[in-house]
């Protein structure tokens, strides 16, 4: 434990009952799935008001950016307050984001609400540490893939339920019924959530100061939020311009189409928590390194495309989406594995550090997957997404090369 922290009792593993660890799961899957509603939307909420394809690439990009902004500066509160506490007001203040989206007039309007809810979203990255918290080590792994599979399945279901709703009542309903979903969340966490114990004494300003020194201290931390941040750049450009492509020739589907590949990136989820048990008994470096294999083979595969019928080719989509799905997915469980072992006492800060770089990706995904398909079509994309995977793969096995000095807090 560094000098900055304080021991404290975590709840005893009785306390994390199957029902609270529901309750995390279903938590971290609204929450998180606020910033990603907005995506098969953007054709529907763009004609509605009247905004330029490059003024609708800033509505997920903005969303991520404030994410990633959030998760800087209020996610390592968890350590130094009650993380209940900080849920709830969370969960407010999501709930009022999303209701100035569905209220909005312009696209200025807008875009401020959009960078809001990511900022409150991030309540979805103090649930993971409580659960990381609540469960005790031999089981960490499984606990946090379960909670993980709820906040995967809200990534990826989000957009089949906005697909649906908008193209049905339209965006601002969506926007309504997210607002009145994390309301009722936040009463769920305020009866179920326990409180938590503080593990520094740091001030405010001290928290943001030891992230940088966390990053220079350990060097599994480092490897870790670079290679997610890697696979999560592929990941973004490739959802974040679906919907567009979808649109137009050759497969000229709606909204709803495009919400609906969510179905067949979510099975993926499913294996969170196989990837969890896994990378309990065997370790999460070779998790780590078999899933970004994978990620980069599915992206790789996308490349076919142009030589397949239009139904051939929606299944090459639905079957890479799977892919890649599933190795992100798998890659993330082992690295927030590797980032939850190395101090218990900065776990929201270690947490912190991981996340800011998975949505920084999220955020230069979108920008660049935008900018790829504007000027070389999906093959451009495929490009952009396959060298991201390619390069977290390299930087994985890389790591498994080097010694294991850093684990006693050796710069690596």
């Amino acid at each position: 434990m560094t000098s900055d922290t304080r021991a404290h009792a975590a709840p005893a593993f009785h306390e994390l009952s199957a029902r609270l660890v529901l309750l995390l799961a279903i938590g971290a899957g609204l929450a998180v799935a606020s910033l990603y509603y907005n995506q098969p939307m953007l054709g529907i909420l763009g004609a509605d008001l009247r905004a330029g394809t490059g003024e609708l690439g800033w509505i997920p990009t903005l969303t991520q950016l404030g994410y990633a902004f959030g998760i800087l500066t209020l996610a390592p509160l968890g350590d130094r307050y009650d993380r209940k506490r900080i849920v709830l007001i969370k969960a407010g203040a999501l709930s009022t984001a999303l209701l100035l989206a569905a209220l909005a007039q312009d696209i200025g309007v807008l875009l401020a609400a959009s960078f809001a809810i990511g900022l409150s979203a991030t309540l979805a990255q103090d649930i993971v540490p409580a659960a990381a918290t609540l469960a005790p080590a031999a089981h960490r792994g499984r606990i946090v893939g379960t909670v993980m599979t709820g906040l995967l399945l809200g990534i990826l279901l989000s957009r089949v339920v906005s697909g649906f709703v908008a193209e049905q009542f339209g965006w601002r309903a969506m926007f309504l019924v997210a607002a009145l979903s994390i309301l009722a969340l936040g009463a769920a966490l305020w009866r179920g959530l326990p409180t938590f114990a503080p593990t520094t004494a740091l001030p405010y300003v001290e928290l943001l100061r030891s992230l940088p020194r966390l990053w220079r201290q350990h060097g599994e931390l480092r490897r870790a939020a670079l290679a997610q941040g890697l696979l999560s750049l592929g990941f973004s450009a490739f959802w974040s311009t679906l919907a567009v492509m979808l649109h137009g020739a050759p497969f000229h589907l709606g909204a709803a189409a495009a919400g609906a590949f969510g179905l067949a990136g979510a099975a993926g989820a499913l294996a969170a928590p196989l990837a969890g048990r896994y990378a309990d008994r065997r370790g999460p470096n070779a998790v780590s390194r078999l899933g970004a294999a994978l990620t980069a083979v599915s992206f790789a595969a996308i490349a076919l495309l142009p030589l397949l019928s239009t139904q051939a080719a929606l299944w090459l989509i639905a079957a890479s989406a799977i892919g890649f799905d599933l190795g992100i997915q798998v890659a993330l469980i082992a690295h927030q594995s590797i980032v939850y072992g190395i101090d218990p006492g900065a776990r929201s800060r270690l947490n912190a550090v991981l996340m800011v770089s998975v949505f920084i990706g999220m955020a230069a995904g979108g920008a660049l997957g935008s900018l790829a398909l504007a000027h070389w079509g999906w093959i451009g994309v495929t490009v952009v997404a396959t060298t991201a995977a390619v390069g977290a793969l390299l930087l994985r096995v890389w790591s498994a090369r080097r010694p294991r000095r850093d684990r006693a807090g050796c710069p690596a």
